[in-house]
Formats: C-alpha cells, structure tokens, sequence
C-alpha cells in the first residue's frame, strides 16, 4: 500500500483523506503536516492518521506528497521540502493542487528532475463529487501517474490533459464551474420568490432540479443538446424560457466568463510564480 503523504490539513486536504479511508486506503499509511495544532489533532480524532507540525517527518517514506496549500505560500513551501528531500527524505512523486502554480516554477523550487502532477480539483471534492483535471511533468511514470489518478478519484473524477495549457481551461470549466452553478440556482431562487413562491419552495425545487438535470445527463447515452431538445416543446412555456436565454445572448456570457478565468489562471502563473526567461 502507497504511503501517501499532505503537506497542508486543510479542505480539499481533508476531503481527499476522508475519500481514501473511506475507499479502505489504511489510515497508518496516510499522513499530513500543518502548522496549525488544532487542525492537526482534529484530523487525527476523525480519521486516526499521522500528523506532524513540520514536513521533514511527515514526508519520511511518502511514496507520493499532495501539496494542499494556497498558491501564495506554494513557492515558501516547496522550497521547504525540497531542502527536506535534500536531507535524505525519498524521493516522491507531488502533486500540486494550487491554482496558478505551474510546472516551470515547481521544478526551480522542488528540483529539476522531480516527478510532479499538476491538479485542478473544484469544491464539491469536499462530498467527494468533485472532477479534477490533471497534467503530469516527463519525469512521471507510469506507475506515479496511476498512484496520483488513485488519490485524486477519492474526492469524484480525473480526467489527464494533453498540456498543461489545457490545466487552465479546466480551471475555467470546472475548477471555478461549482459558483457558475451557485449563481444560476441563486438567481432562480430569487425568480422564484419574486413569482410567489417562498424561499424555502423556491431552493428546494431549484436545487433538486439541478440534481436531477446534472444526474440525468450523466447518465444518457445522449448530448446535453439533445436532452434540452426533448424537454423544450414547440410553443411551450420552456421554448419561451430558452429563448429568452438565447436572445439575451447566454452563451456568449458564457464564453466571456469561462475566457476570462481562462486568462485569470495565466496571470497568477505570472503573479506567484517564477518568470520563464524570454
């Protein structure tokens, strides 16, 4: 069994932890550093693993090191545990969750030659309902590619990207999707209740409609094109709901937003991390 190895305890950390337990992963295999001493004792109450207020020791035998930390502190860090796998510590495969941080400025601070996968996980990983998309450096094996796809599919599904150009769009579709979701169901609510119904009616009928319509197109054997063609009847009142989308332009909002978190992925690369030379 991979001794599997969070530098950080905190959400997505703890969500993806829970995703192994309950997959049968042993907790004796599982460890997490984190600075924050209640964090840690509550992370060993609920799921009985090893925890440690530095990495050096968190990191001993790690077959595999999630970094679940927030992009701003990635590059302090990293640096961090490259002086502890310079110490002597095996050497592991990371992973990176953090938005922004690319593979250029992870190999200047955890070594040149370290096997890293850079993942995309998005907030539902907490229910493990989550999707993550993932893009893996040269120096990743087969065997570490298939270790990192086993960790992350404990919080939901993975899909493995061509480039790491691409770990930005997934940031646009999916990593920031759940709040385009969380928008659309707060302005129905808000219809809702401006059409007289109250806020408790309103929210259950929207989010369980959200359920059902996600769950419905996961499993057709057709297109989302294809399932609202059948729901929209010629000269009924979804027709008249669509078309009021299409008129106002819907999908050109869209585009718009998804670009511009596209775009927004690119600039923190430049923000946090390392210049490349021109």
């Amino acid at each position: 069994m991979s001794n599997i190895c969070f530098i950080g305890g905190g959400n997505m950390a703890t969500s993806l932890i829970g995703g192994l337990i309950a997959q049968g992963h042993p907790a004796g295999s599982i460890s997490v550093s984190d600075p924050n001493e209640s964090q840690r004792q509550q992370l060993i109450e609920q799921y009985s693993i090893n925890a440690f207020a530095d990495s050096g020791p968190a990191m001993a035998g790690a077959d595999i090191v999630v970094l679940a930390v927030k992009p701003q502190v990635m590059k302090a860090v990293a640096t961090s545990v490259a002086l502890a796998i310079e110490k002597g510590a095996k050497q592991p495969l990371f992973v990176s969750i953090a938005a922004g941080i690319n593979l250029y400025s992870l190999q200047i601070w955890l070594g040149q030659k370290q096997a890293i996968v850079r993942c995309m996980p998005n907030t539902p990983s907490l229910i493990q309902l989550g999707a993550s998309g993932l893009f893996a450096n040269e120096h990743t094996s087969k065997v570490q590619r298939n270790l990192a796809e086993t960790v992350l599919k404990a919080a939901g599904i993975v899909q493995w990207v061509q480039s790491e150009a691409e770990i930005d769009a997934v940031t646009a579709v999916s990593g920031s999707g759940p709040a385009y979701y969380f928008l659309l169901m707060e302005a129905m609510i808000d219809a809702g209740i401006e059409l007289g119904l109250s806020r408790e009616t309103a929210s259950e009928l929207t989010i369980q409609t959200a359920i059902g319509a996600a769950q419905m197109a996961k499993e057709s054997d057709v297109d989302t094109a294809e399932l609202r063609r059948r729901v929209t009847s010629p000269g009924g009142t979804t027709e008249q709901a669509i078309n009021t989308f299409e008129s106002a332009h819907l999908r050109d909002i869209v585009k718009a937003a998804l670009n511009a978190a596209n775009r927004r992925s690119g600039e923190l690369a430049e923000l946090l991390g390392e210049k490349k030379p021109s």
